[in-house]
């Protein structure tokens, strides 16, 4: 595994630019020489390679492809199709090696991105193949590879602020049960499966976490399913950490909450994931009322991370090959939205973020029983 950094002075803060991942003189300068090499002056050039689920997911690829656009913004540099910072849509795993190939062979991109565990296999391939190409693998762990950056984010810490909020809200009204929709099954899931049951048991352990898996990060017409049945047997507060099959899982949300007064005691909650998911949870009550399903998100920085790598080796033209960057709450690379939450709720939140912070509470990775063990 390549050498893990932990930079906990510097905080990573959305829309900053100067948020230096890892202090100076840590990274070993690399001696492969790219496109941007030939013009110190200027700013690198971006190349994303997103994961399944267009870049308009509502989850990782469009925090990672805003991210990257406030870095063009900032850069003077074009974002979109063949533009200095672009993205190279996946519909399907097997566009994966296509897309690498798209993104290295003409040396256009200083640094390439491949956003999402998912896409371990197919950058690593890329980088024995592109030895000079610098490579960022968001969300994962590339090992042997010193072309290769990972990022990495304590999820499970955000995710365990998701369980807090979601408890305090279920023992204040009575309930038995929160939900709990994952995409498909692995390392990176695992951290907001386990954060938020912890979460939850700690607040109140006499509720029950009821967890279904979609098997797909895609299919938002089963988390819309799944979504139904679990509030249709009496859950009130469901978190989704499934990619675009959470999608689904607010849209049923809202479906139903229209039939309800805004301050109806039935009206029906989600937790959303990566990025602040209030938008996307907006209706229009029984009653007339602008509101939203959203009860909270746990953010997960995507977009930062894209951007800081970036932003650093602009500054020294020193590239993280071979090492992991792991965020956490402590950094601000995840953390918890919490507008949407009650004064009580709030409190409960801001409790628990403090004890993670100063370590008094360790939350897992991985739910008991996980086949998974990555730990970073």
């Amino acid at each position: 595994m390549g050498e893990i950094i932990m930079n906990r002075s510097t905080k990573i803060f959305t829309g900053l630019a100067a948020a230096a991942v890892i202090a100076g003189g840590i990274y070993a300068a690399t001696s492969h020489n790219s496109s941007s090499s030939k013009n110190a002056n200027k700013s690198a050039t971006l190349g994303l390679v997103l994961d399944v689920g267009g870049v308009d997911d509502h989850s990782f690829n469009q925090s990672a492809w805003e991210g990257a656009k406030s870095y063009a913004k900032e850069n003077n540099l074009k974002a979109g199709q063949n533009a200095a910072v672009t993205y190279f849509n996946t519909k399907s795993q097997s566009d994966l090696n296509q897309n690498f190939n798209l993104a290295t062979k003409s040396k256009k991109y200083d640094i390439v991105y491949g956003i999402g565990y998912s896409l371990n296999q197919s950058i690593s391939k890329s980088a024995k193949l592109n030895p000079k190409q610098k490579f960022v693998l968001v969300d994962d762990i590339v090992k042997n590879r010193k072309n290769v950056a990972s990022v990495m984010f304590r999820s499970e810490q955000s995710s365990y602020l998701a369980g807090v909020a979601a408890a305090t809200k279920a023992k204040e009204n009575g309930e038995k049960t929160v939900g709990f929709i994952g995409g498909i099954h692995g390392n990176i899931i695992d951290a907001f499966d386990a954060g938020f049951e912890a979460g939850v048991k700690a607040t109140d352990s006499s509720l029950t976490v009821q967890k279904q898996y979609a098997d797909s990060f895609s299919d938002s017409a089963k988390g819309k399913t799944i979504a139904a049945a679990m509030y249709a047997s009496g859950i009130r507060t469901i978190f989704a950490a499934a990619g675009f099959v959470g999608n689904g899982a607010f849209a049923e949300a809202k479906a139903e909450n229209t039939k309800l007064d805004a301050d109806s005691k039935d009206r029906l909650y989600i937790i959303g994931v990566d990025r602040d998911q209030k938008s996307d949870g907006s209706y229009t009550s029984k009653d007339g009322k602008k509101v939203t399903s959203t009860m909270a998100s746990s953010i997960t920085s995507v977009g930062d991370g894209v951007k800081n790598i970036a932003d650093k080796y602009n500054k020294d033209k020193k590239f993280p090959g071979g090492k992991t960057i792991a965020y956490g709450l402590d950094d601000h690379g995840v953390y918890l939205t919490k507008s949407e939450l009650t004064k009580s709720q709030k409190a409960a939140v801001k409790k628990a973020e403090k004890s993670i912070i100063n370590g008094k509470i360790t939350v897992p990775n991985h739910p008991k029983g996980s086949q998974f063990n990555q730990n970073f």
